[in-house]
């Protein structure tokens, strides 16, 4: 696909097929997401596929809203973003580098998971990134380890719907030369 194609065609879906995702795949996407930026290219994100339907299950009952527990439900993959805390915005010394401090973290997951929703888009694969959920409750049931955060939560699958595009603005309105 071409690249900016894939930019003006990929939108996030809420609703998937029930067809497994190879694993393959899963590790190509993840593959093509090692490659997001990051801070002194700390590479901090990190990725868990969850796939077993209780453990999908218990996720969208206890850790999520409606809205996000609904579309867990039918996802085939969930893919846990995380991220090895306290390497962004960091010097040697371990002095902030900027007024930032450690939120380039965020930055790092977020660009990573751009990269990611992208690669998937190009193999056919539909993604939702999903922020509202129980942190501390997803952390436990994941036994994430102490240096890792839970950053963001992607449900992952073939689409079941084909989403229009919503009204974007305008590069006059999105632009200022100076």
């Amino acid at each position: 696909m071409i690249f900016s194609e894939c930019i003006k065609t990929r939108r996030s879906i809420r609703r998937y097929k029930a067809d497994p995702v190879d694993h393959s795949i899963i590790d190509s996407v993840v593959l093509s997401a090692s490659y997001s930026p990051s801070w002194k290219n700390t590479q901090i994100a990190r990725y868990i596929a969850i796939e077993d339907k209780s453990l999908l299950s218990e996720i969208a009952e206890k850790y999520t809203p409606d809205y996000n527990s609904n579309i867990i439900r039918q996802a085939p993959v969930l893919i846990a973003v995380t991220f090895i805390k306290g390497r962004c915005g960091y010097e040697r010394d371990g002095s902030f580098t900027t007024k930032k401090k450690d939120r380039w973290q965020m930055f790092d997951v977020g660009a990573a998971c751009q990269s990611f929703c992208l690669s998937a888009w190009d193999k056919g694969l539909g993604t939702v990134i999903m922020g509202v959920f129980d942190e501390d409750g997803i952390t436990r049931l994941l036994a994430l380890p102490d240096e890792q955060e839970l950053g963001a939560l992607i449900a992952m699958g073939y689409p079941d719907i084909e989403p229009e595009t919503p009204k974007r603005k305008t590069v006059e309105q999105l632009l200022q030369y100076r």
